[in-house]
């Protein structure tokens, strides 16, 4: 006879559902919305929904979880797929829906270990080692994996969400990985409490309150009193024209044009910023208007650093450069030369966007395969800083900004500030530069360095060592942000000792499950 369970499969319906709404709604939690507290509550109704479901459930449950968080959260992704790829609507979204089911393979990966670890036939681990110990640990590592896994993709982690919250100063120390851990920790607390195990909240909480106030105490950075003034240039080219030939002579002079109006004030900039392939095209076929840019701002004591296209024989960068540089005071700043050493190959490629994984397959089927600037090649992961009028800058060219291992790696005992340049047209009125904002912001906080972001179409902006934004200009304006640049001196935590301890950290409370499991 066979047997039917409506009602079951009905409730099974709605928790899917509910999963996905769960997960949809900590978009909330990032730019532009920034309502912190909703990604600890969507994580504990989560666990609170599947912690009486079977691992097989449990991996269905957070797979629908993950789809709707990244459904809802990188939707912006398909504004390039759609506007710039080439591709039908319903392709383009069928590639959307794809991405995002491939990251939602992270959290069901947290919520079937989380099942299988913790429960066995005759043993079930401590609820408090469970949600406490093991599901932040597990949270951790799955996203740890998802920045890593085919190149790395880690936008939104959960410790994004605490950019503009309360804890956000505690990421010098830990990172933003390990403000993910301390959101999961509080999921965790929130879910006992629904057991009612009132212990971890009465305790955690408060010390997390504590630990917000005495972070930005304990930071060891401090004003150096010296201050630079810098003019980041936001050229607001549109997208569509971008890397049309003919308007690449009109983008290089609407960009000298609008830095060569700070030059008429009396105390002159510093440094001058201009975003991502601000000249879209390859350095040497503009050798001659390089060469005058970089006689004006010898003749005016300031440095351009400049997205371009270098290359080396066949090989094409997307690269920053330092124009100008000539210093009396600081001989140690070499002036420009073609091909000179004083600039940066960006290492982090952006998968279809700047290379394309299987290209030879891929590039006949669809114009999205080839889109301009999609056939770079890799510089090295570590390299020197860039130095401008004898400042030391720390590059992150666009997506690169989102690795804070990587960043951490550019950053010496002499960096002065962080650059990161972008050209988030791509992405015209979406969350997506928003979002690419926030993650910058973190990096400032984690490395407790000034950050300049300069870009085609903004954000725009200076944000300090503690993750606020103390300057910026309005998106899809053309513009000019000139303001004076306070420098910071001392190491925090983080710049220190990386992401390596928590990662420890977590393997070891990850052992605790294994350890349940071979009890059986």
């Amino acid at each position: 006879m066979l047997k039917t369970q409506p009602l079951h499969s009905s409730l099974s319906i709605v928790r899917l559902v509910t999963a996905f709404i769960a997960g949809a709604s900590t978009a909330l939690s990032f730019a532009p919305y920034e309502i912190w507290a909703i990604f600890p509550l969507a994580l504990s109704f989560a666990l609170w929904q599947s912690h009486t479901l079977t691992a097989k459930q449990s991996l269905y449950y957070w797979l629908s979880f993950g789809f709707g968080c990244f459904a809802i959260g990188i939707s912006w992704v398909h504004v390039s797929i759609d506007t710039f790829g080439g591709m039908p609507i319903f392709v383009s979204i069928t590639l959307m829906a794809l991405l995002a089911l491939y990251l939602a393979i992270y959290p069901a990966i947290t919520g079937y270990l989380l099942n299988k670890l913790s429960r066995t036939a005759k043993h079930t681990l401590n609820p408090y080692l469970t949600y406490l110990g093991l599901f932040p640990a597990l949270w951790v590592l799955t996203e740890w994996l998802r920045g890593w896994v085919l190149t790395g993709f880690p936008w939104i982690w959960a410790g994004y969400s605490q950019t503009l919250g309360p804890l956000s100063e505690f990421a010098s120390f830990i990172g933003a990985l390990g403000l993910s851990f301390v959101v999961a920790l509080v999921a965790g607390s929130l879910m006992l409490l629904t057991q009612k195990r009132v212990f971890p909240v009465l305790i955690i909480l408060p010390i997390l309150a504590l630990s917000a106030w005495a972070a930005p105490q304990l930071n060891p950075i401090s004003a150096s009193g010296k201050t630079v003034k810098v003019a980041l240039v936001q050229g607001n080219i549109p997208q569509s024209m971008k890397w049309e030939p003919d308007a690449l002579w009109p983008t290089m002079l609407k960009y000298m044009d609008l830095t060569r109006e700070q030059f008429d004030d009396a105390s002159s900039v510093d440094i001058v910023i201009w975003p991502e392939a601000a000249i879209p095209a390859p350095e040497a076929m503009v050798e001659d208007f390089l060469l005058n840019a970089n006689q004006v701002a010898n003749m005016n004591n300031t440095a351009i650093i400049t997205g371009i296209i270098s290359h080396q024989q066949k090989d094409f960068y997307n690269s920053l450069i330092v124009l100008g540089n000539h210093h009396q005071k600081q001989q140690q700043s070499a002036d420009y030369i073609v091909g000179g050493t004083n600039e940066f190959k960006k290492h982090h490629l952006l998968p279809i966007g700047e290379f394309v994984p299987l290209g030879d397959l891929l590039r006949p089927i669809a114009p999205f395969f080839n889109l301009p600037m999609s056939s770079f090649q890799r510089g090295d992961y570590t390299q020197p800083n860039l130095i401008a009028l004898g400042y030391h800058l720390a590059p992150a060219i666009c997506y690169e900004i989102a690795f804070p291992e990587q960043v951490r790696a550019s950053v010496t005992n002499e960096t002065d500030m962080l650059l990161t340049v972008s050209n988030d047209a791509w992405f015209g009125t979406s969350n997506g530069p928003l979002q690419h904002m926030e993650i910058a912001q973190m990096r400032a906080i984690e490395m407790g360095k000034p950050l300049l972001r300069g870009t085609n179409n903004g954000i725009t902006a200076v944000v300090d060592p503690h993750g606020r934004i103390t300057d910026a200009i309005p998106q899809f304006e053309t513009g000019v942000l000139v303001t004076n640049v306070a420098l910071y001196q001392g190491e925090t935590w983080f710049r220190k000792i990386g992401q390596l301890p928590l990662l420890i950290l977590c393997g070891l409370l990850m052992l605790f499950g294994v350890r349940n499991v071979l009890r059986k």
